[in-house]
């Protein structure tokens, strides 16, 4: 059982410090700036309901397998998966669904720094005025000049991994656990109060009714298959957070509520985040499916132009700036817990190092934004052009990395783990048990293996053939 090993990097104080860790692990800039416009491309209602039945059906079964492995392993990803393996009599090859989920996150977090810094800059460039009165092209200009300048990219995604390396350098209790207990009630708090803003000032009627009311004719099978991948992305799934913080998990707390309870404030969380940005766009007369632009082009033209909108605007892009924070001290935590245990590094070495290289290699991310020729190409993978190094990691990741890894978890704790040892970990009732148990090893391995198809476009030629 999970008490017979114990962490070296210590353990959360109690099952809430767990729900806000790893709540604020899978609450990121994929609910806050993703989400919204993902939504608005693919039709709002329909989308919506296509999205929660994949987080029930997909993301729990999932979550609660890597929090299994990481409370029974209680070490970094690759080493908890390689310790369960020999337990199970398996070859320990099967680590490498843990070292998959820990490349993964770094390589992320390489780019998700600079992205980071994006909403920290604009924080400033909200407080100070820069959008008052401003119009779209004005806007537009401002955000193409905040990417094309290097040294103000690099200085923000400094500041972003120094905090992150601040912080996770602290340890678990003093840094991590301390962080989120600050970071994720503020989050809720300032989430909430631009949703009851956004309600009162803007056109809240029609942001109900694009969320909420289904609308099938809009939604294409390609908007099936992205709210499902989405929904496996969003809750930081295969990414090795989920697994480290299970690690920290004490033996007595139950996975399967904790993780049908971080499901469920992660899906709020996107739900408010909707309702905190529709109203606004719906009331200036822009447009919904505006795609990644919305949160940096699409809204700093309603802030500059709705009351309050400084004061709003600013509060907007510091909860976005927290929601960053949250996810990245998770995405770093599993290469520090590694370096602690095989490299004998301390903690606070080890996350200096990390931190100094991702800010290194998220220089390719850098000067892909600012069109350096060293950073910019032109490749075709599956059918999808790449133009640069930002593109190509992106692509490696979310649509190779992430989803190959959840699928070898899922067969990992559904075929390779003896049934006693899962049995054990879970503590949960028979049916409950049984539910995940057929999830985890006939639904949730089709649903992950048709997103990784479709995201490297086999499935479309699948379809294409078959005239559908």
């Amino acid at each position: 059982m999970s008490g017979a090993r114990e962490s070296v990097h210590g353990m959360w104080s109690g099952r809430f410090a767990f729900i806000l860790a790893a709540t604020g692990a899978a609450v990121g800039l994929g609910n806050i700036w993703k989400f919204p416009y993902i939504m608005g491309e693919n039709g709002g209602g329909a989308f919506v309901l296509v999205y929660l039945l994949c987080i029930v059906l997909i993301g729990i079964p999932v979550m609660m397998s890597e929090v299994l492995i990481g409370r029974r392993g209680r070490q970094s990803p690759g080493l908890s998966v390689k310790t369960l393996a020999q337990e199970a009599s398996a070859s320990p090859r099967w680590q490498i669904a843990g070292w998959s989920g820990l490349v993964a996150s770094y390589l992320i977090l390489s780019f998700y720094a600079v992205v980071a810094g994006w909403a920290m800059a604009y924080v400033i460039k909200t407080a100070r005025g820069d959008f008052q009165g401003a119009g779209a092209e004005a806007i537009g200009a401002q955000f193409a000049a905040h990417l094309a300048n290097p040294w103000i990219l690099m200085a923000w995604s400094a500041v972003i991994l120094f905090v992150t390396v601040y912080v996770v350098g602290r340890g678990v209790h003093k840094g991590l656990e301390k962080a989120v207990n600050f970071l994720m009630p503020s989050l809720f708090v300032l989430l909430g109060i631009m949703a009851i803003y956004s309600a009162t000032n803007g056109a809240f009627g029609e942001a109900i009714a694009f969320m909420f009311t289904p609308d099938f004719s809009k939604l294409t099978i390609n908007g099936v298959l992205l709210a499902l991948g989405h929904a496996f992305f969003t809750l930081s799934l295969a990414s090795g957070a989920m697994i480290i913080y299970g690690a920290y998990l004490p033996s007595n707390v139950s996975i399967a509520k904790t993780s049908m309870l971080i499901a469920l404030v992660d899906t709020a969380v996107a739900m408010l985040a909707g309702l905190a940005i529709y109203p606004l766009v719906f009331q200036y007369g822009l447009t919904p499916a505006e795609g990644p632009g919305l949160i940096f082009v699409t809204l700093p033209i309603a802030f500059g132009s709705m009351p309050f909108g400084t004061f709003f605007g600013t509060l907007f892009f510091v909860m976005l700036v927290f929601a960053a924070f949250t996810s990245a001290i998770a995405m770093i935590e599993s290469t520090v817990a590694w370096l602690v245990e095989r490299k004998g590094l301390s903690r606070f070495t080890a996350t200096a190092a990390t931190g100094g290289s991702l800010w290194l290699l998220g220089l390719l991310t850098v000067f892909s934004f600012s069109g350096a020729s060293w950073a910019t190409f032109e490749l075709t993978v599956f059918g999808k052009s790449i133009t640069s190094f930002f593109e190509a990691v992106d692509y490696l990741t979310s649509a190779i990395m992430l989803p190959l890894g959840g699928l070898v978890i899922a067969v990992f704790t559904g075929w390779v783990m003896k049934k006693k040892s899962t049995e054990e970990e879970l503590q949960t009732s028979a049916l409950m048990y049984g539910i995940w148990r057929f999830a985890i090893r006939w639904f949730t391995p089709v649903a992950v293996a048709i997103v990784f198809l479709h995201l490297i476009g086999v499935l479309d030629r699948i379809l294409r053939l078959l005239g559908l």
